[in-house]
């Protein structure tokens, strides 16, 4: 009977025991972490900072102000960008330039070949000597009719005749002369001149190539002056005026400080970053700057 009584005790002891002996488990199970190394620190601390979601401002890239100093990061753009294509259709026979090269206004860049053309100018030429040759035959004749009709010697039709005679090889001369400047002109044409000064900023063709009417045989760019965009918030718009001084430094030349000027300023507000564009203008004449850079601007008041 004794023996009974002991095993319904243990019994019922042994839920609570099991129940004590979670409660411990669990109480050690969310306990803190162990502090870590502090090599594993700073890699860790770096790695969080990574992660962290850039403010709305960094991500649309706007200016920011500091000290009273508006400062904000661009990217240099030439303010037009041709691409070259030849008037007339032919094959390459010369190439002055390559991708890179400084250019100038009214500068041969490449020149096609020349022969068809040359010969077709010696013909017409060859027309304008033989058309003036035969009006000047029709003049005379012209001049004797008029002392002859004045005379009454000989009929009206007579007369009519050696007038629309003379009118015809007039004509012909004219028409002969118009083709010989057509072909002048294809003379012209036929080499690609640079229409502003700046850089080749591609070269699309070679000696020897055929180009067609459309094709592009050379892109260039202007290099001076260069023009610099970016944003600035809203609240500074009262601050930021047309023919503003700016400076912009490039890390290709560290230490060196551009200056120039406000062009634009943007007269509408962005209302998803509730900013404004601010287009600034770079002499740039030492050609440093180029096209792509970025750059860090700064504006003070």
């Amino acid at each position: 009977m004794k023996r009974l009584t002991i095993s319904i005790l243990m019994m019922a002891l042994l839920p609570f025991g099991c129940a004590k002996k979670d409660a411990t488990a669990s109480a050690t199970t969310t306990q803190a972490a162990p502090t870590l190394p502090n090599d594993v620190q700073s890699v860790a601390a770096a790695a969080t900072a990574t992660s962290a979601p850039a403010t709305t401002t960094e991500a649309a890239g706007i200016a920011s102000e500091s000290g009273g100093t508006i400062v904000a990061t661009g990217e240099f753009i030439s303010p037009v960008r041709s691409e070259l294509a030849v008037k007339v259709p032919g094959r390459v026979a010369k190439m002055y330039v390559d991708e890179g090269s400084r250019i100038s206004r009214g500068q041969a860049l490449l020149e096609l070949e020349t022969d068809y053309p040359r010969l077709n100018l010696e013909k017409a030429q060859a027309d304008i000597a033989r058309a003036a040759s035969a009006e000047q035959d029709a003049q005379r004749d012209l001049n004797r009719k008029k002392e002859l009709i004045a005379k009454e010697s000989i009929p009206q039709a007579t007369y009519d005749r050696s007038q629309a005679m003379f009118d015809q090889a007039r004509a012909a001369k004219q028409s002969a002369q118009a083709q010989a400047n057509i072909f002048r002109q294809q003379l012209a044409d036929s080499t690609l001149r640079s229409p502003i000064d700046g850089v080749v900023a591609e070269k699309r063709t070679d000696v020897g190539q055929r180009l067609g009417d459309a094709t592009v045989a050379l892109v260039v760019v202007q290099t001076s002056p260069l023009k610099l965009r970016f944003r600035v918030p809203e609240k500074e718009i009262s601050r930021v005026r047309q023919g503003q001084n700016v400076k912009a430094t490039v890390d290709a030349y560290a230490g060196d400080v551009f200056q120039g000027k406000v062009a634009v300023v943007g007269g509408v507000i962005d209302p998803a970053t509730r900013s404004f564009t601010v287009e600034t203008e770079f002499p740039n004449r030492d050609g440093k700057l180029k096209p792509g850079m970025f750059a860090r601007v700064e504006m003070a008041q």
